[in-house]
């Protein structure tokens, strides 16, 4: 769990997949899916994020008590687990082991995302709350895994909008402050000894890496850049003297380089892909070498340093080819692996691989209530904007057509959140739920979207609303020119970022969507602006320049607010919105609200009074998904 991408983007992007629609409506497919309970899709999964201790003798999960996710424990070669956590409020959001003998979590109260850290003994002795701070957020910088009683943290308890690092004593609970945030650093990084020597400093719109030799010795500035050039240091090479990261420096793709961390230089590039973003690198900690680079195309490409690493996988994938897989934990020794499965059918399973008996033994399905005949194919596609793009995106028809066979369906179009993230190949509960009620759901990585290089990010810049938007538009247009959509049942929804999109749909394409879901979105940019979370106030400049200066720019966000413009909605909206959300505020949901209402136009509002940016609670989900398949069922259906 190491926390070294010093990449920072202001997202607003929804990790988990939260946001849903159904329709009984739908043209009957040639071998139609049975229909699959609602619940199934969006409960708890019974088992998730398996980890292993560092000597290998444990292994832990995450599994529902009283519908919240906690903590469990469970010894190699026995069939009992034990829980170790017993909250009741909230899900527990993440946790990893710091040594053999703890357990460290993090988590929020009702949304609101000022997560505290919590410890608890792997027999369930002595919890502890080492930042039980007020209105105070904790950040994981660098878990320490060559010292076992310490880790290091970021609060933004003296000063809300920044982190300073504190060296936390796991045994003792006292924090020691390392440095002083200034107020224009944004990340900090350790070297492999746990000495901090990088830290990254933001000024709004220009970033500088700052380096210092040894604890003792002055900062000194090694290399500033405009934001929209970056060197992310990932963490030092095995020797501490100069790091691994990713650069765009000079390229259109970032690319896996080593850095002269002391000079400003790059030394070498240790691999690029001409066509997308290299943005992830792994290292064997006991062999000191490189294992792996990891890419995006349509699926989750790897490229290989190391034959080591490239015979462990070709081994799993003996077994287990028929299914993506990724290495979640292993031990100190890496010698027992945690291995997960999915597909675009399949949550998946957790399987344990012991490297010196060659034996792998399947621990849990993650979903076993789930049957992946019975889901739906997610296929890549592609089609050209406007301007002459090329937007990638992700097509997923009810089970039983295919793109030569699919005619006149119900489409929901649904954009992405971020907007700087984009969506990928994989199992989403929401897009199988959709199509298990006859829907087609297309997903499209529009201009900004992450992974297709700088050009492709810089083209999204002042174009909330705008080309971001007619991309949208041009790939629902691009499903009606098929065929496939049937132009009289075609809704829009989305998250965060999707739920603006969603608002400026109906806006822009008042005859194009029949139905619109707005899910935690942005209506109006001036308020979003001013609410924005303390911590975020830093980005502030680089927001401007993305986004718009809302003095500068005031007309430019007048025109992209859907809050002004209600007057062009035609289409029924349902808007859903966490009460205690610090990103996108309440204020953003009831304005549009109200607005809807003052034009008479038909507006449904769902909202939670214990829940913040998407809804975590298992009852919530469930709440919204039964809500919004109401709401495209009345608004979808076929005519007579």
């Amino acid at each position: 769990m190491k926390h070294k991408n010093l990449i920072l983007f202001i997202s607003l992007f929804i990790g988990a997949a939260m946001m849903l629609g159904g329709c009984n409506n739908a043209e009957k497919a040639p071998m139609k899916a049975k229909q699959i309970a609602l619940e199934d899709f969006f409960k708890n999964p019974e088992k998730t994020s398996y980890q292993i201790s560092p000597d290998g003798k444990y292994y832990s999960f995450k599994a529902p008590y009283e519908n919240r996710m906690n903590i469990f424990i469970q010894e190699r070669g026995t069939d009992e687990a034990v829980r170790l956590t017993s909250e009741t409020d909230r899900d527990i959001s993440g946790y990893f082991w710091p040594n053999n003998e703890q357990i460290l979590y993090l988590k929020d109260n009702g949304g609101d995302e000022n997560y505290k850290l919590y410890g608890v003994n792997i027999d369930g002795t002595n919890p502890v709350c080492f930042t039980d701070f007020d209105d105070v957020r904790t950040q994981i910088i660098d878990d320490l895994e060559e010292i076992p009683n310490e880790v290091i943290i970021g609060l933004n308890k003296r000063n809300p909008q920044v982190f300073d690092p504190y060296r936390l004593n796991l045994e003792t609970g006292e924090m020691t402050m390392l440095a002083e945030n200034p107020g224009n650093i944004q990340a900090w990084m350790f070297d492999h000894d746990g000495k901090l020597r990088v830290a990254m400093a933001m000024d709004g719109v220009n970033t500088s890496l700052l380096y210092r030799e040894t604890e003792d010795d002055e900062w000194k500035m090694v290399l500033t850049t405009n934001f929209k050039e970056s060197m992310n240091p990932y963490f030092f090479t095995f020797d501490n003297k100069n790091v691994i990261g990713t650069s765009n420096l000079g390229r259109d793709k970032s690319a896996i380089v080593e850095f002269d961390i002391a000079n400003g230089q790059e030394v070498k590039v240790l691999y690029e892909n001409p066509d997308y973003d290299v943005e992830g690198v792994s290292y064997s900690k006991k062999r000191k070498v490189l294992t792996t680079a990891s890419y995006t195309s349509w699926k989750m490409e790897r490229h290989f340093f190391d034959d080591v690493a490239k015979q462990l996988y070709e081994r799993l994938e003996k077994d287990l080819g028929d299914y993506e897989i990724v290495i979640t934990g292993l031990n100190k020794n890496e010698d027992v692996f945690i291995i997960r499965t999915y597909s675009d059918r399949s949550l998946g399973a957790y399987y344990i691989y012991d490297q010196a008996t060659d034996k792998l033994d399947k621990i849990v399905e993650v979903s076993p209530w789930i049957d992946e005949n019975e889901m739906a194919n997610v296929q890549p596609i592609q089609y050209q904007s406007r301007d002459g793009l090329n937007i990638h995106g992700y097509l997923t028809l009810p089970k039983g057509y295919t793109m030569e066979t699919a005619k006149n369906l119900p489409v929901v179009v649904n954009p992405h959140g971020g907007p700087w993230a984009r969506d990928g190949w994989g199992f989403n509960p929401e897009i199988q739920f959709l199509a298990n009620r006859g829907y087609a759901v297309l997903q499209m990585n529009f201009r900004g979207s992450t992974g297709y290089g700088r050009k492709f990010w810089e083209a999204s810049f002042k174009k909330w609303g705008l080309e971001m938007q007619d991309d949208i538009t041009d790939g629902t247009n691009w499903l009606i020119e098929k065929g496939i959509a049937d132009p009289e049942r075609i809704a829009i929804y989305g998250g965060s970022y999707g739920g603006y999109a969603t608002l400026q749909g109906l806006v822009k394409e008042p005859k194009l969507y029949a139905a619109g879901v707005d899910y935690v979105g942005v209506s109006n940019m001036f308020t979003f602006m001013k609410t924005i979370p303390p911590y975020w106030k830093p980005f502030l400049d680089m927001m401007y320049e993305m986004v718009g200066d809302p003095k500068a720019d005031s007309l430019l966000l007048h025109e992209v607010s859907p809050v002004y413009h209600v007057d062009k909605i035609e289409s029924p909206l349902f808007i859903a919105q966490g009460a205690n959300d610090p990103r996108v505020n309440k204020d953003e949901s009831d304005q549009m609200v109200e607005a809807m209402k003052a034009r008479g136009i038909d507006v449904e509002y769902l909202v939670k009074d214990n829940e913040g940016h998407g809804f975590h609670n298992e009852e919530n989900r469930f709440d919204f998904y039964r809500a919004m398949e109401a709401f495209l069922n009345s608004h979808m259906a076929k005519p007579e």
